[in-house]
């Protein structure tokens, strides 16, 4: 490719040579963008989900003196208080920027903006680690167009937007520098980076687990094809084991020295440091024979789960480790847990598009590689992303890593096709076609055919739903209940909690964290169950005050489930007489009154 020059100038040698420079150009422009197109929520202190509500009020503990090892949250379920599965690790960049700006704008400003700015962090890892990937196995000159394509990939940058500050951006960066690494054409480096990046996943959570399982299959994997990959696996079996100690040592929580299978407890440590012990020792012998290597690596592989399965049984089943009804109850009924076929076709058909394209890109890539390391990589990363996106049919979360592990193919597809249109002697195809390949490769025709082409049924109570759950969410709202009543616990939805603790001055009684079983079927029992049963189980937690939010989605299921229960009874304006009415604003979203435990009935 001839280089482009501007007044002496060499644009292709510049961003070859300084492209992490570029790189981190490109995403501080991104940043600013994110930032004044996000404002609004930001300064809003819009946290959308339940988990960032969560994460700010572990950060707030932290902060006001809460014991580094104790992440129970006192708010919720007062006094004992939930006990969350999560580390600190994520905690600290928000941590820090809070205490950086608090000095100079106070706290609840410094809150938003280290809400706003946390979750850009992670995405400037992964630009790096896509960048280099691509890098060595495209061109050096490749990795715009992976950074354009990474833009493109709705689930995946959601998790980096500005508010989503939850711990998935980490571990998206994360497996980004398992690519990388096992693309490293530096083995050893390359091995250290890929079980220190696992590690580091685990330790924030167990959701990546089979992506840090399989990126440890293909590391062993490319050690059976060819022995001088030893270096590589020494490294990763160092990086996994010693990684995965250290994280546990300095993060994991005082309830994760428990035996449960749900986070990274000594169930995971120990297969963890087994898992790096056994793949170094094989490394030490290193036999020239490949099938002498096949047999180790499956004898190795054999005793991981032959010994998991010993020591720890309960951990076969799911590793949240809840009772029937519990799973019944709500567990089963999360929709992100649902495989991608049980999804309408407009969320659903652009999280499978770019896994596929990449899967191809990968596999042509890997057909016409030049080198056997081109060939390997190409072929890891395809095995890889097939994995990814065969994760979809378990469930839909796995979208937002099948897409990431989809850009180096997809980039790789972009690399060949579009310079064919772009050199055709028609101007048209070079304009027209160039634009319709770049959008066919990328994925980014998705949008459009979900945008035009209408598959799924109206459903006009998803619009009243959606509703329900901002409003009730926002912070004009939850400012008209710190203004109507003390310091109080609210007995309300489990899905409110996080967000009524982190926006009040009130305590609420479950969120939506498996941990705290009890909590959660009260709160189901409560709302299900017959009227004369609620203030028993209130009474148990303190509460003063009852708080409905209508049409919000948990409570379309209360109905679904006993339309003649207590909050079926509420909607239809039967209010029992020891509840008395708290007046709220006329534009109030909620419904809320105060508890009688002296009035009979």
């Amino acid at each position: 490719m001839e280089s482009k020059r501007f007044s002496g100038f060499d644009l292709e040698t510049e961003i070859s040579t300084h492209w992490l420079r570029w790189t981190l150009l490109v995403w501080g422009v991104i940043v600013g963008w994110f930032l004044w197109d996000r404002w609004g929520g930001i300064n809003g202190l819009a946290l959308s989900d339940t988990d960032d509500n969560m994460r700010l009020m572990q950060v707030r503990g932290l902060l006001a003196g809460q014991g580094w090892y104790d992440l129970r949250q006192y708010r919720l379920s007062p006094p004992e208080g939930l006990d969350i599965h999560w580390s600190r690790l994520v905690d600290l960049p928000i941590a820090a920027l809070i205490l950086i700006f608090k000095p100079f704008v106070g706290v609840p400003m410094a809150e938003r903006l280290a809400c706003g700015i946390a979750p850009l962090f992670p995405l400037a890892v992964t630009m790096g680690a896509m960048g280099a990937t691509v890098r060595r196995l495209i061109a050096p000159t490749a990795w715009p167009i992976a950074i354009i394509i990474l833009m493109g990939c709705t689930a995946t940058m959601i998790m980096f937007m500005p508010l989503r500050i939850d711990h998935h951006g980490w571990q998206l960066a994360f497996l980004s520098l398992a690519v990388m690494g096992l693309t490293d054409p530096r083995r050893a480096r390359g091995g250290l980076i890929v079980g220190l990046s696992s590690a580091a996943s685990l330790t924030i959570g167990l959701e990546l687990l089979p992506y840090c399982a399989m990126a440890g299959a293909i590391v062993a994997l490319r050690w059976i094809w060819d022995a001088d990959e030893v270096r590589r696996m020494q490294g990763y079996a160092l990086g996994l084991a010693g990684g995965s100690t250290a994280g546990f040592v300095l993060f994991a929580s005082n309830a994760n020295y428990a035996m449960r299978c749900d986070a990274q407890t000594p169930v995971w440590l120990s297969v963890t440091i087994t898992a790096g012990a056994l793949l170094f020792a094989l490394s030490l012998l290193n036999p020239a024979n490949r099938a002498v290597r096949v047999g180790l690596a499956a004898l190795a592989g054999a005793a991981i789960v032959g010994g998991f399965a010993t020591l720890f049984p309960n951990c076969l089943s799911r590793p949240e480790g809840v009772s029937q009804e519990l799973a019944d109850t709500w567990l089963n009924n999360v929709r992100e847990a649902r495989p991608i076929y049980m999804h309408t076709f407009r969320m659903g058909f652009p999280l499978a598009v770019l896994p596929i394209i990449g899967i191809i890109g990968a596999g042509v890539s890997a057909w016409r590689a030049k080198t056997i390391d081109q060939l390997v990589a190409w072929v890891a990363i395809g095995l890889f992303t097939a994995f990814a996106g065969a994760m979809l049919l378990w469930q839909v979360r796995a979208g937002p890593a099948a897409q990431l592990l989809a850009v180096p193919g997809s980039t790789a597809l972009a690399w060949i096709v579009v310079p064919w249109f772009l050199n055709h002697k028609w101007m048209p195809v070079r304009i027209l076609g160039s634009a319709a390949a770049f959008l066919l490769v990328s994925g980014l025709f998705a949008g459009f055919v979900v945008k035009y082409i209408q598959v799924d049924k109206p459903q006009p109570a998803r619009a009243t739903v959606a509703r329900a759950n901002a409003r009730c969410a926002s912070a004009a709202g939850m400012a008209m209940l710190n203004r109507a009543l003390p310091p109080s616990t609210l007995f309300t939805h489990v899905d409110l909690g996080p967000r009524l603790i982190v926006m009040t001055h009130h305590n609420g009684i479950a969120g939506p964290y498996h941990r705290n079983e009890r909590a959660i079927l009260d709160v189901h029992h409560a709302f299900t169950g017959p009227a004369q049963a609620f203030r028993p189980i209130a009474r148990r937690y303190g509460a003063q005050y009852l708080l409905v939010c209508p049409n919000m989605a948990e409570s379309t299921v209360y109905r679904a489930r006993n339309r003649d229960g207590f909050y079926g009874q509420l909607a239809k304006g039967k209010v029992p007489s020891w509840l008395e009415p708290v007046t709220l604003p006329a534009k109030a979203p909620y419904r809320l009154w105060r508890i009688r435990y002296d009035q009979p009935g």
